[in-house]
C-alpha cells in the first residue's frame, strides 16, 4: 500500500482522509475550512467586582462555581437579550481579580446581511451601556493585523482569541504543527505559510 497519512489504497490509486491530498496522501490541504466546526462565538471577558473570588468557584462541581454561573448567565440574557442572534452564553473560567469570568457568548447563524463583526459590536455595546459598577471592564481584542489577537480592547471573536492550538485539533496529524489560524470575512481558516494569498506566504512549489 503505498498511500500516506491515513490513506487507504483502492486497486486504482489512494483514497485520502480529510483534509490530505496528492496522489500519495503525501500533502496537507493547502487551506482547512473550520468555521462550521466552531460554530459562531464571542469570548469575552468580565470583572464582576461585587463579588470576592473563593478558592470553590474554581471548581465545576462544587455549590458556589454552580450559584455563581447560573447568576451570571441570567444576568448576562438580561444585558444581551436585544442582540440578533444571541443564544446564551457559556463560562469558560472563573478566576481572581474580584471575579475574572472568561466566558463565551453563543450566536445563531446570521441572516440576511447581518455580518458576524457587526453582531460582536453589538455584544460590545450591550455589556457597555449597561448600568455597572465601577472598575467594571471588558477585555481581549482582535490585535488588527495579526492572524490571532491577544491583547487588550473590549471583545474579540472567538476565532480572533485562539492560538495555533486551535487548528491542531482539525489538521492531519503529521502536518498540524504547520498549520495557524488565519479570518477572512466571516470564516476561519487554517493555513500554512504555503497558502496562497495569504500575508507572509512563501511559494512552496509542490508540497
Amino acid at each position: 500500500d503505498p498511500c500516506q497519512n491515513g490513506g487507504h489504497w483502492t486497486g486504482i490509486g489512494c483514497a485520502c482522509p480529510p483534509n490530505v491530498e496528492g496522489t500519495l496522501c503525501q500533502f496537507g490541504a493547502s487551506t482547512i475550512n473550520i468555521t462550521a466546526e466552531l460554530g459562531l462565538s464571542v469570548v469575552m471577558l468580565a470583572r464582576v467586582t461585587n463579588r470576592n473570588f473563593s478558592e470553590d468557584m474554581g471548581d465545576t462541581s462544587s455549590t458556589a462555581y454552580r450559584s455563581f454561573v447560573d447568576e451570571f448567565s441570567r444576568t448576562m440574557d438580561r444585558i444581551y437579550h436585544n442582540v440578533s442572534g444571541y443564544r446564551g452564553t457559556q463560562v469558560l473560567t472563573l478566576t481572581r481579580g474580584s471575579v475574572v469570568v472568561n466566558y463565551k457568548v453563543l450566536l445563531h447563524q446570521p441572516a440576511g446581511d447581518t455580518s458576524f463583526d457587526h453582531r460582536a459590536r453589538q455584544l460590545l455595546e450591550a455589556a457597555n451601556t449597561t448600568a455597572q459598577p465601577r472598575n467594571c471592564s471588558h477585555s481581549a481584542a482582535q490585535v488588527p493585523g495579526t492572524p490571532w489577537g491577544v491583547g487588550r480592547g473590549q471583545g474579540s471573536p472567538d476565532w480572533c482569541f485562539s492560538s495555533p492550538e486551535l487548528c491542531r485539533k482539525y489538521t492531519p496529524a503529521n502536518f498540524n504543527r504547520y498549520y495557524y489560524p488565519y479570518r477572512i470575512q466571516s470564516s476561519l481558516l487554517c493555513v500554512t505559510n504555503c497558502t496562497l494569498n495569504v500575508p507572509g506566504s512563501i511559494n512552496c512549489n509542490s508540497g
